[in-house]
């Protein structure tokens, strides 16, 4: 299966706020619209820090990634991170997610990107097959932590 990216730019803002509105709901992430908006338009206005795709139909897409970069000394340079995807959930298991995931994974290392990473759920095992199926391997001595400032 083929599935169509696109580059999200400002006037997609309105195609892909519910999408993120819909997978915030999903994973109980609670933001209001003003914040949202404002972490969405730096990277639809073409900030170097990260892209956003929508996934499917340009007109009526059926889903969004957010990808951030970094730089990593262990894996030798740049990174990049899935920071959101969202595929709706009534054309989940179509391959979608993965054609998505496969795709930027080329994409991001002909640009020079060394290191893809992603976190998942560890209860979601559906979830966590579709990132093995795309190549993504869990680094079983390391835990993702944050801290909120």
């Amino acid at each position: 299966m083929s599935t169509a990216l696109h580059l999200a730019r400002p006037d997609d803002l309105d195609r892909l706020i519910p999408l993120v509105e819909a997978f915030h709901s999903e994973e109980g992430i609670l933001q209001d619209d003003e914040t949202r908006r404002a972490a969405l338009m730096p990277l639809l206005d073409g900030s170097p820090l990260g892209a956003i795709y929508l996934i499917g139909p340009t007109r009526a897409p059926v889903g969004y990634v957010v990808i951030t970069f970094g730089w990593s000394v262990e894996f030798g340079g740049m990174d990049a991170f899935v920071d959101e995807i969202f595929i709706r959930p009534k054309v989940r298991g179509r391959g979608m997610g993965g054609d998505a995931l496969t795709a930027l994974s080329g994409a991001l290392g002909d640009a020079g990107v060394r290191a893809f990473h992603l976190e998942v759920d560890r209860t979601k095992d559906r979830t966590r097959r579709l990132y093995q199926r795309a190549g993504f391997e869990p680094r079983e001595r390391y835990m993702l932590m944050t801290k909120r400032l």
